[in-house]
């Protein structure tokens, strides 16, 4: 009988390690009503950091990165805008929260204002049918295996690859796992605003673990994308007394335009569906949309760094490698405090599994 209660006991144990497991709540769209609440850890008792490899999925799928390409290209060779869009899409997502597919969670009953509804993402965001398309592909050969987090990152890499005509090429780390919580509200304080000047940029970066060099080299890719009317109208008409106003003739014209209906424009008016230095040559000569980019000819140390760019492009193709992998790795989740989502716009359902345990006599 001894032997018969330590079994007993250790199935106990086990049960309810299981069940702890398997159901952990889900804090976006599926709330698990018969849990308490998360408590918040301890001080300290933070999940580890993830660890992201290059190659994560050779053995677990390894036609993973194949199939997102095949989705970006399929997109881009229709419209090259996606490509920009897709590059975008993995800035916002991991400057709020880190690298965990939050951006692209729909809106639900227990949560009606995810990041996609934020000010700053609300219908200005491309891309997310083609995130879906992989995903769909992906599960049908790897289900349950990679996550949406990491297509974010391969479709941004996939894009800029594109966008480059081949000229800014690298591999992309991945083993992230997507979050469970997407909130509106967290945007506008996460996301580097339009009207921003070179102080606030600098300290946003700085708090997701990018540096003064990164925030350059990744304001590139405004030579590619559509801006908003609205996110420049401040700088039109043209201020004559303001030291970063625009260039006059792209002033006229951009009111023109502005003032026709148009809602958007490019970013790069000389080589707008590529992705290379001309944005660096662009703030030199005041010829960009927003206030922030402007910002970068404030300080004698960024603007060094621009006129390093626009003189050297493959050494900033170099530098926005390094950057894209960089970033990708914000805050990353690992399966302590994330998931593999089943479909990227809603976080698992949780499942609940009854336990029966067995007496020792039966």
């Amino acid at each position: 009988m001894a032997s018969g209660g330590g079994k007993l006991a250790a199935l106990a144990l086990l049960a309810l390690l299981g069940s702890v497991a398997s159901t952990c709540e889900a804090s976006y769209g599926h709330p698990n009503r018969l849990l308490p609440s998360r408590s918040p850890p301890l001080p300290g008792s933070g999940p580890p950091p993830a660890v992201l490899a290059v190659g994560h999925y050779n053995q677990t799928c390894y036609q993973a990165e194949r199939i997102v390409r095949a989705a970006v290209k399929k997109a881009v060779y229709a419209n090259r805008g996606i490509g920009a869009g897709l590059i975008r899409l993995f800035f916002h997502d991991c400057f709020v929260r880190g690298c965990d597919a939050s951006i692209l969670l729909d809106e639900t009953d227990a949560n009606p204002l995810p990041e996609k509804l934020g000010r700053p993402n609300y219908r200005s965001l491309r891309g997310f049918e083609v995130i879906d398309e992989a995903k769909t592909a992906l599960e049908r050969k790897c289900q349950g295996v990679v996550s949406c987090a990491d297509i974010i990152a391969f479709a941004a890499r996939d894009a800029t690859v594109l966008l480059s005509n081949g000229a800014v090429q690298f591999d992309m780390p991945s083993g992230r796992f997507d979050g469970h919580v997407s909130l509106a509200s967290e945007t506008l304080p996460n996301l580097p605003s339009p009207f921003a000047d070179l102080a606030t940029l600098r300290t946003l970066f700085e708090s997701k673990g990018l540096s003064l060099d990164d925030m350059v080299t990744l304001s590139g890719a405004h030579t590619v994308g559509i801006a908003r009317c609205s996110s420049f109208a401040g700088r039109l008409p043209r201020n004559a007394s303001d030291p970063l106003a625009m260039h006059s003739t792209l002033a006229g014209s951009l009111t023109k335009k502005c003032r026709s209906g148009s809602s958007t424009v490019d970013h790069d008016f000389k080589t707008p569906g590529d992705l290379d230095s001309q944005y660096y040559r662009n703030v030199l000569d005041g010829k960009v949309l927003l206030k922030s980019d402007a910002a970068l000819m404030s300080s004698s140390e960024t603007e060094a760094k621009v006129r390093f760019h626009a003189y050297y492009p493959w050494v900033w193709a170099g530098r926005f490698m390094a950057a894209m992998v960089k970033m990708g790795a914000i805050e990353v989740k690992t399966s302590a405090d994330g998931e593999i989502r089943r479909q990227c716009r809603f976080v698992n359902a949780p499942t609940i599994e009854r336990v029966y345990v067995l007496s020792a006599d039966s």
